[in-house]
């Protein structure tokens, strides 16, 4: 399902300028020949605050290319930062991917799939193990909140370990909607539109004074007992999850005369600059129906009919850039506090969306529309040289806890299969992956089960039987050599839109046997 996008602030140590050169993809300044670091003084501890979106594209934004949406303060923070131009999610969709982010694991690792399916959830000890939990170790005040979509301990428990141990806990489980006031949870909130909501949870976390009595008071029985108010001598860490652009909070955008005007109007002088993929809306699905029909998809995620995705598509314009405006007060109230010097902020989403391409809609899919994102870290301890510069290396979601971790100067533990991004950023000469695994395992909704590999050339894609998958959660099946029902081989280098699969082709047969193998080295390298 980002998003979201997902943005992290994080105070850390100086990163100086990297970069490397790159397919060309907009954003800030890239160099071909990155400096030797300089060094800058190191804080003590940081603060952080990692901010998650919903369902938000690479392309949503203006830097990244979007027609209509304005997104100046994500913009800026890239122009202060440094900007992933290939950043993915790998496993795109939402559960999965915040579990990953939990565990710093791929999903095969830590089988962290919808619980509904997989019947799995991650053990108190694993999330111990979690960036969050290791800053609450090292002495930080922890804070989460809005949307979470992956199960701490058993399900009975309802995420009881998560709430008890993360000091200001003040989330829903699922999607949230556009109307926070809908659940008990939120009904403490004088805004009850989702972004402007979340946000003002986010001042009380900030600055809980007493003209934020209100909030504490009048908390509802079922978080009240998870909100305690931010000690002002320790370093605090701050998850912040949004649960939009998402197209199950935009239904109810605009209904209440309290929603903000934004909501109503904004872009309806832009439809016709709204772009739609090439053939739209006569694409017909290019994989075959024994993999996937379009008629499959949840309602919320079809994109057959025109006009109702242009309003999907004006709607979740709306969505990113009130998360836009959102950052923007969130780095002046950073500002106005005297803490900004020492907070640093990374923005990426939980995974991306198909909004008509391939003649699908919603996520799992393992096209870059789903599984790539935008990502951003930007530090005040950046060099000049540094800022707004790009790094193209491929890197997951997964890097993210270790990235954090590091920046903070705590040790990153050894069940991460992610790895820290911090020397990227350094501009050091490291070893790095030279492709990217990613996998769905969620087999419910008609959606296969699906593994593909993605280099800076090229993409393979395998898809498995449905029909024997429905409703089973297999991790382990393919590793024995279990044989594809489908193959898609990409040139993305050539083809980045995924139009041509050249699977069949004969004169790339070489190519495709290759991927195919390191696809196997990969499914049992990473279930370790």
């Amino acid at each position: 399902m980002k998003t979201t996008l997902l943005l992290i602030i994080i105070g850390f140590a100086v990163v100086t300028d990297s970069v490397h050169a790159a397919e060309q993809v907009p954003g800030p300044q890239r160099r071909a020949n990155p400096s030797t670091p300089s060094k800058s003084r190191t804080p003590a501890k940081p603060n952080v605050i990692f901010i998650k979106t919903d369902d938000q594209r690479l392309d949503s934004l203006s830097m990244t290319g979007h027609p209509v949406t304005k997104t100046p303060n994500i913009d800026q923070l890239a122009a202060d930062g440094v900007f992933f131009s290939n950043a993915f999610i790998t496993s795109p969709i939402c559960g999965p991917s915040r579990s990953n982010f939990f565990t710093g694991q791929w999903e095969r690792k830590n089988r962290q799939g919808f619980y509904h399916v997989s019947k799995n959830h991650i053990p108190h000890h694993v999330f111990d193990q979690s960036w969050i939990m290791q800053l609450k170790s090292a002495g930080y005040f922890t804070g989460y909140i809005g949307k979470h979509h992956a199960t701490i301990g058993p399900a009975k428990e309802r995420n009881r370990y998560m709430k008890e141990n993360i000091d200001f806990c003040y989330m829903k489980g699922g999607h949230l909607g556009f109307d926070l006031m809908k659940h008990k949870e939120f009904q403490n909130l004088k805004q009850s539109s989702q972004i402007e909501g979340l946000y003002e949870a986010t001042e009380v976390f900030m600055r809980p004074e007493k003209d934020k009595d209100y909030f504490f008071d009048n908390a509802h029985e079922s978080v009240s007992d998870f909100l305690n108010r931010r000690d002002h001598g320790k370093p605090f860490a701050l998850s912040l999850n949004v649960n939009l652009p998402h197209a199950s909070s935009i239904g109810g955008m605009g209904a209440k005369d309290t929603d903000p005007e934004m909501y109503r109007t904004l872009y309806n002088d832009a439809q016709d600059d709204f772009v739609f993929p090439d053939g739209y809306p006569a694409i017909k699905v290019p994989l075959p129906e024994k993999v996937f029909r379009q008629d499959e998809l949840m309602r919320y995620y079809r994109t057959t009919n025109p006009a109702a995705l242009l309003n999907k598509k004006t709607k979740m314009a709306r969505a990113v850039t009130a998360i836009d405006m959102m950052i923007g007060k969130l780095r002046k109230q950073l500002e106005e506090m005297g803490i900004a010097e020492n907070t640093i902020i990374v923005f990426a989403s939980d995974h991306g969306l198909l909004l008509g391409e391939h003649g699908l809609g919603g996520k799992t899919f393992l096209y870059d529309e789903c599984v790539r994102i935008p990502m951003i870290f930007y530090s005040p301890y950046f060099s000049t040289k540094q800022r707004g510069t790009t790094v193209d290396e491929l890197v997951v979601g997964q890097d993210l806890p270790a990235t954090i971790l590091q920046m903070c100067g705590i040790a990153v533990p050894d069940s991460y299969q992610g790895k820290s991004m911090l020397p990227l950023m350094e501009g050091k000469s490291v070893q790095w992956r030279k492709e990217v695994f990613c996998e769905n395992l969620f087999t419910d909704q008609g959606y296969p089960r699906m593994e593909a590999v993605r280099s800076d050339e090229w993409k393979y894609i395998r898809y498995f039987s449905k029909e024997n998958d429905r409703m089973k959660y297999l991790p382990d099946a393919s590793i024995d050599g279990e044989q594809p029902v489908y193959e898609e081989l990409f040139h993305v280098k050539d083809d980045p839109k995924e139009q041509i699969n050249l699977a069949s082709n004969p004169e790339f047969a070489a190519v495709l046997a290759t991927y195919r193998n390191r696809c196997q080295e990969l499914v049992t390298e990473l279930a370790k």
